[in-house]
């Protein structure tokens, strides 16, 4: 009986933890990617600060996710329209609403919640409406700015080759360490959008290498731990550089090479990958391999865009009367 009484008094006290629990921070803690935890907190945020005035608190949480299923739909409703008076794009109010159902679904999980919000259906989103960019010989303009007698020109300049050459993304451009650089076997292990943990390697220019080495041999650093790319500026010298700051680099770039296009280093990407289906005539699966995109009908959007089929049609019709 002894025993009994113990267990039982050791699985309420248990019960009582889990209620008076941070449900968020342990949700977010959940999360593998760093900018994962980073975005979901980030919008998590948003949604409480929103809604109530206040920062998503343990008890602020704790009310939420225990109110009355329909309540609680109706306040996730509001807050949707919310966003979309704010004229925030589909994408990120379908990730800030994707961000509050998982919460929903980890508390629920846990048996800290009792409905879901599967009935709050996300906005209707057509991936790669704009897949325009610049062409190799504007992109050359670019190349030109950085002056690669300074170490900040080196960087700059080893930076585009990068993002050209391999069509990265800017996030996986940041997370680089001097480490996943293989200078004799020229490949690169990155963090690929999607992946998780597990790096991947990809094979580089012998241009994009040797830009690599003048600006690491500049840097003079031997730590394999340290980022490739690393800021510059006085009050953040050495520390790897954001995705803000490689976008920033990268307008600042475009804008001394005279592009009046507002220019990002994912519209580089996007630049990229239609360059590669020009030169291969629209041959999505190599360039699948350059690009790395999950969906194969992703670069049809891209090479339909670069043929525009539907401008062509248009003109038909045109002369047809």
């Amino acid at each position: 009986m002894s025993n009994i009484a113990v267990t039982t008094e050791n699985t309420e006290l248990t019960m009582l933890a889990i209620t008076n629990q941070d449900i968020l921070t342990d949700f977010v803690a959940d999360k593998r990617s760093t900018k994962t935890k980073h975005e979901y907190a980030k919008d998590l945020k948003d949604f409480f600060k929103t809604i109530t005035g206040d920062e998503p608190t343990p008890q602020r949480v704790s009310e939420f996710l225990h109110l009355d299923r329909f309540k609680a739909i109706a306040l996730v409703l509001r807050y949707k329209q919310i966003l979309v008076e704010r004229g925030l794009k589909e994408a990120t109010v379908n990730r800030r609403l994707s961000a509050i159902k998982s919460l929903v679904n980890y508390a629920n999980k846990i048996g800290q919640c009792s409905y879901t919000l599967i009935d709050i259906k996300s906005e209707k989103v057509r991936p790669y409406r704009d897949t325009s960019g610049i062409t190799p010989d504007v992109f050359k303009k670019m190349l030109a700015v950085p002056n690669r007698d300074t170490l900040m020109g080196k960087r700059d300049y080893a930076l585009l080759r990068l993002l050209w050459d391999n069509a990265l993304r800017r996030g996986e451009v940041s997370s680089l360490s001097i480490g996943d650089l293989d200078l004799d076997s020229r490949r690169l292990w990155i963090l690929g959008k999607g992946r998780g943990s597990q790096k991947e390697a990809i094979a580089v220019s012998v241009q994009t290498i040797k830009a690599l080495q003048e600006w690491l041999q500049a840097r003079r650093e031997t730590d394999i731990n340290s980022p490739v790319f690393i800021s510059l500026s006085s009050r953040a010298i050495g520390h790897r550089l954001t995705t803000t700051s490689i976008y920033r680099i990268v307008s600042a770039i475009a804008l001394d090479a005279g592009i009046t296009k507002q220019l990002s280093p994912h519209r580089i990407r996007h630049s990229s990958v239609t360059a590669a289906l020009e030169a291969t005539n629209g041959d999505v699966r190599r360039v699948q391999k350059l690009s790395r995109h999950s969906n194969l009908n992703t670069l049809m959007i891209y090479d339909d865009n670069r043929l525009s089929h539907q401008g062509e049609i248009t003109d038909l019709l045109a002369d047809l009367v």
